[in-house]
């Protein structure tokens, strides 16, 4: 069989493992009894394995069943969790990710990982034998055989909790054919297909012995659905391979029997609660399980591109038809131009629906960082996440987690103090950042707020007076959010001494820069003493944008609506000059006048008149006014790159295809306000 058609699935699914462990583990760093947590980890590690055995990744199998070892000693209350011990199974995670990433890359999966195996080993080794008496004897009596298989008391419990759900338990025997080559792959799509229809609970031989085909060729699974007995058949009929399968069912009374027949003593041994328990939370998972991959399906996101691209040329020729329709005035024709416009409208929605991708796929590799830069600094440090759902196209996800770590540890190295000094201040010694995002009309908001030190406002200004970045003069009439802007400026640091967390000489410019590149802005508020907040405003979607079309001379322009605060039309008698520059008084304020027949050099073709037309612009506070020859009106637009060969057109972030086959600029409003 050919293991590269499944490769693609692999790497996504072997992420979402991964990321499930990062979770799950600083969720049983704030729980470290919770043992429901462990098995979660648990699962997630030994679903990695057995994909990874199964595409020939050894390393990344043997890695990931050196972390399952010790976290099956965990579950079994045999090593207890410490912050020492979580580090090290941090640290596995880490060389896991490294090796996926490596594979995702076009590489082995091969990765130097002795360090962190020795010391697996030697947390196993080190408590792996420590059992109390009552975990003795709940060994002892542990093992309770039932008809086709043996269960233990977890088990059943399991399968009797999960009847009164209104789930069945079912002992599946599977047979392969006797030519099957390769065991352990359709081993994988066996329990792929199981585990659509609901929970496996065990198999016989066990998984291990499967995914290394130390079996013939059947095997029995135990599985918890809600699912028919035939349903399950047909559904594991469908894999190739598959000769036979027998799907039997027992009822909760038979194992309640069984279990006080064959293991009288497990009811009056002491075991834990919790185990016994925890099922609640499992037997639900099934339906939901079964529901969802019903309804989802992986799709490449170069593939959402090219049928962007697509539609993208679809738009350009309906807005030729329409003008052709209009042109020609034949009804029939206008008719069908308006019902493939309403057409074409809902399958734009559709698309760009499609590409939305919730602001968790970048949120989620905080709370570790957190965690680990709060050990790093010796602060004590809660990071709340609000909004995660919140919904952003691929194209901004990919640029905005950059950003957004810097802006974190930026948060933690110099916002939050130490325990001591907050306590000192009156504070809780544990400081707070939360990181939230919402929709607002059509942007996305992602703010980050501290509950630290805020920002030293008068030590902000003298920097940037030393530095040059502002004048004496200029400095006198900023607002405080001005003051609190300038820490973006360029090459700015109020740091005492470079730090490996935010140091280095990367300056929250880098941040600035970037998400203005998306077509979004940053501001800064923040209070001495009680903390900071950080705000982003980012477009929904880049490839698809509100812009006012203007002409300058023979040429259109475009200019993003989400720059432009309102279009004037000015008397060349109310334009002043000051400093030498253009400046017009708009509402009370100077507001400086940007020739883009200059700026773009466009050749003069028209006599000038006696009014400027002027559309008002913003970055941030500042205000711009671009003097243009005329309005053609509002419209949305497709946004084409320009290719590599523009790529560096002074002011110019792309192009795009106007509806009569002109090309049209789109002008990059902060390239030009300064």
């Amino acid at each position: 069989m050919e293991m590269s058609q499944y490769l693609e699935v692999f790497i996504e699914e072997s992420k979402e493992h991964l990321q499930t462990c990062n979770e799950q583990l600083l969720e049983l760093e704030k729980n470290p009894e919770n043992l429901q947590i462990v098995n979660e980890i648990f699962r997630s590690a030994h679903t990695l394995k057995g994909m990874s055995a199964t595409m020939g990744y050894e390393d990344l199998a043997s890695l990931t069943h050196q972390m399952e070892n010790v976290l099956d000693a965990i579950r079994n209350e045999k090593i207890s969790v410490t912050p020492e011990v979580l580090d090290v199974i941090f640290l596995a995670v880490d060389d896991l990710e490294a090796m996926v990433e490596s594979i995702a890359s076009g590489g082995d999966g091969k990765r130097n990982v002795e360090d962190v195996v020795k010391k697996l080993a030697a947390i196993e080794s080190g408590e792996a034998f420590v059992e109390t008496a009552a975990n003795q004897t709940a060994t002892a009596v542990a093992e309770v055989s039932l008809p086709g298989s043996s269960y233990d008391e977890f088990e059943i419990t399991v399968m009797q909790q999960s009847k009164e759900q209104g789930f069945n338990t079912y002992e599946i025997e599977i047979s392969l054919s006797q030519n099957c080559l390769l065991k352990a792959a359709r081993v994988f799509m066996i329990f792929e297909a199981l585990e659509s229809l609901g929970e496996v609970i065990k198999s016989n031989p066990p998984v291990e012995e499967l995914e290394e085909e130390k079996f013939e060729y059947s095997f029995m699974v135990t599985i918890i659905s809600k699912e028919e007995p035939s349903t399950i058949e047909a559904r594991i009929m469908k894999v190739s391979e598959v000769e036979k399968v027998n799907v039997n069912s027992f009822s909760a009374s038979e194992l309640s029997v069984e279990e006080e027949e064959a293991a009288p003593q497990a009811q009056e041994s002491s075991l834990p609660v919790q185990p016994a328990a925890a099922p609640k939370k499992e037997e639900e998972k099934p339906a939901v399980v079964a529901k969802q991959s019903s309804k989802t399906i992986r799709v490449n996101i170069e593939r959402l591109d090219i049928l962007m691209n697509l539609f993208e040329e679809l738009v350009i020729d309906r807005g030729r038809l329409d003008q052709i329709s209009q042109d020609l005035q034949v009804q029939e024709l206008h008719e069908t131009v308006e019902r493939m416009s309403r057409i074409t409208g809902d399958l734009q929605n559709i698309i760009l629906n499609m590409r939305m991708v919730p602001v968790e796929t970048v949120f989620n590799r905080f709370p570790r960082m957190v965690r680990q830069l709060a050990r790093d600094l010796n602060k004590k440090i809660n990071l709340e996440i609000i909004g995660a759902e919140t919904e952003l196209d691929r194209t901004v996800i990919d640029e905005i987690g950059d950003p957004l770590v810097h802006l974190i540890r930026n948060a933690l190295d110099h916002g939050v103090e130490s325990p001591e000094v907050r306590k000192a201040n009156g504070k809780n010694e544990e400081g707070t950042v939360v990181l939230r995002a919402y929709h607002s009309g059509n942007h996305v908001f992602i703010e980050l707020e501290d509950d630290g030190a805020g920002i030293n406002k008068e030590k902000v200004l003298q920097k940037a007076l030393s530095k040059g970045i502002i004048t004496q003069e200029t400095a006198n009439s900023l607002t405080d959010s001005q003051i609190a802007e300038l820490i973006l400026a360029s090459g700015f640091s109020t740091a005492d001494k470079i730090s490996d967390i935010s140091g280095r000489g990367v300056g929250l410019d880098v941040v600035k820069s970037t998400i203005e590149s998306l077509g979004g802005t940053i501001t800064i508020e923040s209070q001495e003493g009680k903390g900071s907040l950080f705000s982003i405003q980012l477009p929904l979607t880049l490839s698809i944008i509100s812009v006012m079309l203007v002409e300058i001379q023979q040429e259109k322009y475009a200019i993003p609506l989400s720059s432009i605060i309102e279009t004037a039309i000015v008397n060349k008698q109310d334009v002043l000059q000051a400093h030498n520059q253009t400046v017009i008084d708009f509402r009370g304020k100077v507001v400086p006048l940007l020739f883009l027949k200059d700026i773009f050099e466009v050749p003069e073709t028209k006599e000038e008149e006696e009014f400027y037309s002027v559309v008002i612009v913003r970055k941030g506070e500042k205000l711009a006014g671009f003097v243009v020859d005329s309005f053609i009106g509002q419209q949305e637009v497709v946004l084409k790159s320009l290719g590599n060969y523009l790529a560096n057109a002074f002011a110019i972030s792309g192009a795009t295809i106007l509806g009569d086959g002109q090309v049209a600029l789109i002008v990059d409003c902060n390239a030009l306000i300064k």
